[in-house]
């Protein structure tokens, strides 16, 4: 087997800036791919899987949310670190290594017998994919010196990102057609192992000649930033305004506070905060984050609509997600042709002005109706956001930095993309289900027993498992799903129609894309 030798490059030259990628670059690129895609997959997988998972192993509303998203927010809080420790021992060495430990922690989440158990290898498995995405798109900044080609081939990866988002809860249903829902997670072992196999002859070795210092100081500061936080929104959700939520949520954002303070006194930091300062890079940060929000929550609740209240088998459900992805793949495609002629500012604010009417169409969803078209077109004009911003975003702001800052930028770009969707899993999870729990708790009849009514108060699915239920309740429990759906998606139409007027007012002044460039 011929293997690529490691390489050591800070900045390409004018004459390696000139070259063309080789066949080999691009079959690289391809391989590439894979553990690109199957990082957005993850994100999603489960989406589906949920109601099996939660008659299998019988987690809380709580346990649930964490299941969904423990996964993207250790993804966004390792992010940055990974790409500093790949600079230090070869981003090929680290994406090799990030595989071998994903495809382990993916069979044991295929396995988990209880929910603390999935939780965990849910939160195992965002840390070793926090090891593949800076990874990923170091490497094709490093393998397409050209700038034409570097262009297209970001926007093939990031495509193939949103690609796997869209197409995680098809799989799912596709999976559990006919397996048990811990299948979904084995898809990653023969995806890395083809990894593994071939990124020795297809991709090089790169070692930054001076790789940033790894301080742990910034390291813990981030993640006693990030995880309090989690927890008081979702304590929040689970118990109301209670003290210990909100004293979380004030401690995540002290340690936020630190962490920023650090970086601005540090002489090699692992956060760039001066990138910060551009204003295209920051609004286009803003869009990603708050765009993939409405997006992530809306993911959740369609997919749960399409099971719970419409009755539709996973693997029906899955189907009729298709249509969202197809659209979202035709705007990751045609976005950047149309960004050659028109300013891609005004691109992603007519994209997101379509998406906030298909959250509309989502927030008029009433009980009692067959709300299958309106679902699927609202969701598939989401998603044609999605796919906007996500081919349009990462060069925004990949862009916009300065090039010897690309590779922090970069960096910050996936921490955004990620902690966007789980967040949007976690507060319009945590809205729906609160205003669930509090139509249901003013609406459940008096002759139910304790335990049956703890399960209809606590969420659908819950609901859903439970026997013996009196005649109608099941139908109010669906009508007070719908009426979470309906908040939530209000919300997610309210600031994407916000995001849409920011992205054309403070993006008008970048110039259309170059039709050769």
């Amino acid at each position: 087997m011929i293997a690529h030798d490691p390489i050591e490059i800070s900045k390409p030259g004018p004459i390696a800036a000139k070259m063309s990628a080789s066949p080999r670059e691009w079959f690289g690129l391809a391989l590439l791919a894979l553990p690109t895609m199957l990082l957005g997959l993850d994100l999603t997988l489960l989406h589906l899987a949920l109601p099996a998972l939660a008659a299998d192993l019988q987690p809380t509303s709580t346990q649930a949310l964490w299941i969904m998203d423990a996964y993207g927010f250790t993804i966004a809080g390792f992010l940055i670190t990974m790409g500093t420790l790949g600079d230090r021992i070869g981003r090929r060495k680290l994406l090799m290594i990030g595989a071998g430990a994903f495809a382990v922690c993916s069979v044991f989440a295929a396995f988990s017998t209880s929910p603390g158990m999935l939780i965990l290898a849910r939160a195992a498995l965002g840390v070793a994919g926090a090891t593949l995405m800076p990874s990923t798109l170091a490497l094709i900044s490093n393998m397409f010196a050209n700038p034409k080609q570097r262009a297209l081939a970001i926007g093939i990866w990031a495509t193939m990102f949103a690609l796997g988002m869209a197409m995680g809860p098809v799989a799912g249903g596709l999976i559990l057609g006919c397996l048990w829902w811990g299948a979904a997670f084995l898809l990653a072992v023969p995806i890395v192992l083809f990894l593994i196999v071939l990124a020795p002859v297809l991709l090089p070795e790169y070692r930054a000649p001076h790789g940033g210092r790894l301080d742990l100081i910034s390291v813990t500061l981030s993640l006693l930033a990030l995880l309090p936080f989690i927890y008081g929104i979702k304590q929040m959700a689970k118990y109301g305004m209670s003290y210990d939520a909100v004293g979380a949520i004030a401690a995540g954002l002290l340690f936020a506070l630190l962490f920023i303070r650090r970086q601005r006194r540090l002489t090699d930091p692992v956060l760039d905060m001066t990138l910060f300062s551009n204003r295209a890079f920051s609004v286009a940060l803003l869009v990603l984050l708050f765009g993939l929000v409405a997006v992530g929550g809306a993911m959740l609740l369609v997919t749960q609509y399409l099971q719970l209240v419409m009755g539709y088998s996973p693997l029906v459900a899955g189907l009729w997600m298709g249509p969202p992805a197809l659209a979202m793949v035709a705007a990751g495609i045609g976005a950047p042709l149309v960004a050659r002629h028109v300013r891609p500012g005004f691109v992603v604010a007519g994209a997101l002005f379509l998406s906030a009417i298909g959250y509309l169409l989502l927030a008029l969803l009433s009980a009692g109706d067959n709300g299958l078209v309106a679902v699927v077109t609202g969701f598939s004009l989401a998603y044609l956001g999605l796919g906007t911003i996500a081919a349009l975003g990462t060069d925004l702001v990949v862009g916009s930095a300065p090039a010897d800052k690309a590779g922090s930028a970069s960096a910050v770009s996936e921490t955004v993309q990620d902690l966007g969707v789980s967040l949007g899993i976690a507060i319009l999870g945590s809205l729906s289900t609160t205003i669930y729990r509090q139509t249901m708790l003013d609406q459940m009849p008096e002759n139910i027993n304790a335990d049956a009514r703890e399960a209809v108060s606590d969420s659908l699915w819950s609901a859903s498992q439970e026997g013996g239920l009196p005649s109608g309740l099941i139908e109010l429990a669906q009508a007070a799903f719908i009426s979470g759906f309906n908040i939530a998606s209000s919300a997610s139409a309210i600031s994407v129609a916000v995001l849409a007027i920011l992205a054309a007012v403070m993006l008008r002044h970048i110039r259309p894309l170059e039709p050769d460039a």
